[in-house]
């Protein structure tokens, strides 16, 4: 993408490049509603401030993320 993007917002592409994350896995938490975006034209914008908290927080809970019984709140 040659245009400049909103400060503090990413497309899947950058979110993934930041993050480590595939750009299909950063559509998938979009989906889910785990990250804040925005669609323009044909093209997701995720929330940078959103995704780097998502990040931290699976980071945070290491393999109890893989628990069952664990609901997601999203304020987690």
């Amino acid at each position: 993408m040659s245009e400049p993007v909103a400060e503090g917002w990413l497309t899947t592409d950058e979110a993934g490049a930041l993050t480590g994350y595939g750009a299909p896995y950063v559509r998938q938490l979009i989906g889910h509603g785990r990250v804040q975006a925005r669609r323009v034209g044909r093209i997701w914008l995720v929330n940078q401030a959103s995704l780097l908290a998502y990040q931290a927080e699976m980071e945070r809970l290491g393999t109890a993320k893989h628990d069952p019984r664990r609901r997601w709140t999203g304020s987690e």
